[in-house]
C-alpha cells in the first residue's frame, strides 16, 4: 500500500499564504494524503484545522550564514561571467560592519568568496554547508522526527531559507524524497536557491528554463511545472463581498471609483510617499473637473514606518489607508506573518478598485487576474538619503525582461502624466494593455492558475510512487 504521509516543511512564514491559506491543504486531504505541516513559524495552524508538528529548536551552524552569503555572491559573479551582464551586481546587498563581530564576519566572507569564486568553488561551499549542518542539534532532531514519522516525502515551501537545510538533509539521509517550491517570480536570478532538494516545483516553463540556466546540475526530470497557489483565491466566488459591505467596513464612498496605490518596502521604493502624493494631486485635479475618484492605499505588509503619515493626513479626504492584516509576532522581519484574512482583504481591494499604480510590483498579475490594468511608476525623485537609487535600476532587473510587450502596463514617466493616464486606464484604451498583461501572466504562471494546487498534488503523488 502506498505511503501517503506528506510533510510540508514551513521554515518561515512565506509559505503560509501559498499552502495554508489556499485550497492546497483541503485538496490534498480529498486526494487521500495524510498531511502534516512541519511548522517553524509562530502561526497556530491548528486554528485552521491543519495538523502540525512544531519545530522546537531550529538553529543553523555558526558558519552557515557566512557560507550562505558567500554562495550568493559567487553565484552572482558566475552569472555575470556566463551572461556578460552586469545587472547581477545590482542584486548584491552592502555588507554591514556596525561592530567588530560584523567586521570579522565580512573579512571571513570575503576570503571565502576570493578562494571559491568558480563553479567548483560553489560546489565546495554547498558541500561545506551540508557538512556543517549535519553536525547541528537541529539536524539530529530532524532526523529523529523523520525516522519516527516515516513520511513518504518532505515538501519545502521556500527555497531560500537556511533553516530548511538541516531537515532536508535529514530526509535525504533517510532516503525520503525531498522537493522545494520556488516561491517568487524574481528569485532565481538573485542567487537565492539555498536548499538542494531532489525535485523542484516552479511557476512556469519560463521559470523552468531559468532554473536550468542558473543551476545546470539540475536535470529536466527533477522539475515540475505547476504554477503557484497564490493566485488561486482570485478565482473563488466566495471571497469577494458586495461593494456595499466592503465600503461600509472600510468607510469608503460607494459612489466613488477607487484607484489602488500599493506600496513597496523602503529599500525597493524610498520615494513612495512622493509618488502617492503625486497621485493624490492628480485625483484632486480630476475631481475638480467632474470626476468622483478616491485612492485606496495598501502599504507593503512589512512596512510599519511613519513615512506616509504626512501625505495621508494632507489628503485624508482623498486617500483611505487599508492596512494589510499581517501579524507582527516580534520585531524580526521573518516574524511578520500573513493571515488568511489579509488574503481575503487583498482580493476585495482588487475587486473594488479600478486599477493599481505601483513601482514594479507583482500586483500587475493580481489585477490581470481580475482583468484590470496596472500602471508602473517610472520617474525618479531627488532623495538625499538614497542617492544611488533609481527606477532605471529597478526595471533593469531580470524578471522584468520577461514582459512580452512594454505595453503590458501603463508607464507613468512624469508626475504630470498622472491625470491623462488615469483617464486612459478607465477607458477602452486599457483593453489592449490588459490583454498584454494577461499574456505576461500566462508566461509567468502556468494556466489555468486556479489549478496550481491540483498540479502540485499530482506531482507529489508521482514522486511518492
Amino acid at each position: 500500500m502506498q505511503n501517503k504521509k506528506i510533510f510540508i516543511l514551513l521554515p518561515d512564514g512565506i509559505g503560509l499564504r501559498n499552502f495554508a491559506f489556499t485550497n492546497f491543504h483541503k485538496l490534498g486531504l480529498e486526494k487521500g494524503f495524510d498531511i502534516t505541516f512541519w511548522n517553524n513559524t509562530q502561526f497556530d495552524l491548528k486554528s485552521l484545522g491543519i495538523k502540525e508538528l512544531p519545530i522546537i529548536y531550529a538553529k543553523t551552524h555558526p558558519i552557515t550564514d557566512i557560507l550562505k552569503v558567500a554562495q550568493t555572491h559567487i553565484e552572482l559573479s558566475q552569472n555575470i561571467k556566463r551572461s556578460k551582464d552586469k545587472v547581477y551586481d545590482t542584486y548584491r546587498f552592502p555588507s554591514s560592519a556596525k561592530d567588530m563581530k560584523s567586521a570579522l564576519k565580512n573579512t571571513i566572507r570575503q576570503a571565502v568568496i576570493f578562494w571559491n569564486n568558480s563553479q567548483k568553488g560553489l560546489e565546495k561551499i554547498r558541500k561545506s554547508i551540508a557538512g556543517n549542518e549535519r553536525k547541528t542539534k537541529y539536524y539530529f532532531d530532524s532526523y529523529e522526527t523523520l525516522e519516527k514519522e516515516q513520511p513518504a516525502m518532505v515538501f519545502c515551501t521556500n527555497q531560500r531559507i537556511m533553516l530548511a537545510v538541516a531537515p532536508i538533509l535529514a530526509a535525504q539521509d533517510l532516503g525520503i524524497p525531498t522537493a522545494t517550491f520556488i516561491f517568487s517570480w524574481d528569485n532565481l536570478p538573485k542567487g537565492t536557491k539555498i536548499v538542494e532538494t531532489d525535485f523542484y516545483f516552479v511557476w512556469s516553463e519560463h521559470m523552468k528554463k531559468e532554473l536550468q540556466y542558473y543551476y545546470p546540475h539540475i536535470t529536466e526530470d527533477q522539475i515540475f511545472v505547476t504554477g503557484t497557489p497564490q493566485f488561486e483565491t482570485h478565482f473563488s466566488d466566495d471571497v469577494v463581498v458586495s461593494r456595499e459591505a466592503f465600503c461600509k467596513e472600510y468607510r469608503l464612498d460607494a459612489n466613488k471609483k477607487y484607484i489602488c496605490f500599493s506600496g513597496d518596502d523602503v529599500t525597493t521604493s524610498p520615494n513612495d510617499p512622493t509618488y502617492l502624493e503625486d497621485l493624490a494631486k492628480a485625483v484632486v485635479s480630476l475631481n475638480g473637473k467632474g470626476q468622483n475618484l478616491g485612492i485606496i492605499f495598501r502599504r507593503c505588509p512589512v512596512d510599519f514606518s511613519d513615512r506616509y503619515d504626512a501625505t495621508l493626513k494632507k489628503y485624508s479626504d482623498i486617500i483611505t489607508s487599508i492596512n494589510p492584516k499581517w501579524e507582527k509576532k516580534t520585531d524580526s522581519w521573518h516574524a511578520i506573518l500573513p493571515t488568511k484574512a489579509d488574503l481575503d482583504l487583498q482580493m476585495n481591494t482588487i475587486s473594488h478598485s479600478e486599477f493599481v499604480i505601483n513601482l514594479g510590483s507583482s500586483m500587475v498579475f493580481d489585477f490581470a487576474a481580475f482583468n484590470k490594468p496596472c500602471a508602473f511608476i517610472n520617474y525618479d525623485v531627488p532623495n538625499a538619503d538614497f542617492p544611488d537609487w533609481s527606477v532605471k535600476k529597478i526595471y533593469n532587473f531580470i524578471h522584468f525582461r520577461s514582459m512580452p510587450s512594454k505595453d503590458s502596463v501603463f508607464w507613468v514617466n512624469d508626475p504630470n502624466d498622472m491625470e491623462l493616464l488615469i483617464q486612459k486606464m478607465m477607458s477602452k484604451e486599457a483593453e489592449n494593455v490588459i490583454d498584454n498583461a494577461q499574456q505576461w501572466f500566462e508566461k509567468i504562471n502556468q494556466h489555468p492558475p486556479q489549478l496550481a494546487s491540483e498540479r502540485i498534488w499530482n506531482a507529489i503523488n508521482e514522486i511518492c510512487k
